[in-house]
């Protein structure tokens, strides 16, 4: 149970949609509509994330996720690529049921790519059957979060290093991307620590073939005290540090900073 209440969200409409530019991996800045579906709460509740604030306590029914991504679809402009988002695992049948997810896509085959996010532990059959089905090329964004021993077992993430690696190189067998997201300082971590562990998670992520890393500071979320997030020149400087790899893609997720 959470100690502070969720926000009130309408299962009928997508918990958000909008475009923003982003560099492809063919190196052109193009334009990435992105779509916040409105599904039951991610059952893993990692420590850190606070995603959770605006999902749902049910399952929707069938049918409904593909209603709010049409509806979000209508409103958007023309891309070539789409981000599907859903505070926690495209395949966790409990947010996005099996035949949403087709449905679904049948409505991205003009688009190029869609990325979606899922959880290590839930990489397996029905995303590879996704994958087949889908017309667009499919990436599949997943938490690595930090590769520092003493912290990883504390974000109840309920995944190890080994899950990490075992469920990417299924993904790459099977022509699908991965994008790996990777938290800046944790509680447990001091601002120096952070940006050490950060730079050694996009080390490992790229040695395991991972070719898009995504650098997160962590936000104050409930249970972690006085806890304040690192500062912008980490970010700055972890970003450029995997830039400098040449090993492939890095972004810094500032959140709302400008």
């Amino acid at each position: 149970m959470h100690l502070t209440a969720k926000n009130q969200v309408d299962e009928t409409k997508a918990n958000g949609f909008f475009s923003e530019e982003e560099l492809t991996r063919s190196g052109v800045v193009e334009k990435h509509n992105v779509i916040l579906t409105t599904n039951k709460e991610c059952s893993f509740k990692c420590v850190m994330c606070d995603l959770w604030q605006n999902t749902l306590d049910y399952r929707v029914e069938n049918g409904v996720i593909t209603k709010q991504v049409k509806g979000a679809l209508d409103e958007l402009p023309k891309a070539k690529h789409i981000k599907l988002y859903n505070a926690g695992s495209f395949f966790d049948r409990q947010s996005i049921p099996k035949q949403d997810t087709f449905d679904i896509a049948d409505m991205l085959c003009d688009y190029e790519t869609l990325i979606v996010e899922a959880h290590p532990k839930l990489i397996g059959a029905p995303c590879f059957e996704f994958s087949e089905y889908l017309q667009p090329q499919l990436e599949v964004a997943m938490g690595l979060e930090t590769v520092d021993p003493s912290v990883l077992p504390q974000l109840n993430k309920n995944m190890t290093l080994d899950d990490f690696e075992r469920s990417t190189t299924r993904l790459l067998e099977h022509n699908i991307f991965v994008r790996a997201f990777i938290l800046l300082r944790t509680p447990w971590q001091t601002e120096e620590e952070g940006v050490y562990w950060a730079k050694e998670s996009i080390d490992f992520a790229h040695s395991i073939g991972v070719e898009c890393c995504t650098v997160i500071p962590t936000r104050p979320n409930e249970g972690m005290g006085d806890f304040e997030p690192p500062l912008r020149k980490s970010l700055v400087e972890v970003v450029a540090y995997g830039k400098s790899k040449n090993k492939g893609r890095v972004f810094g997720d500032s959140w709302d900073e400008v």
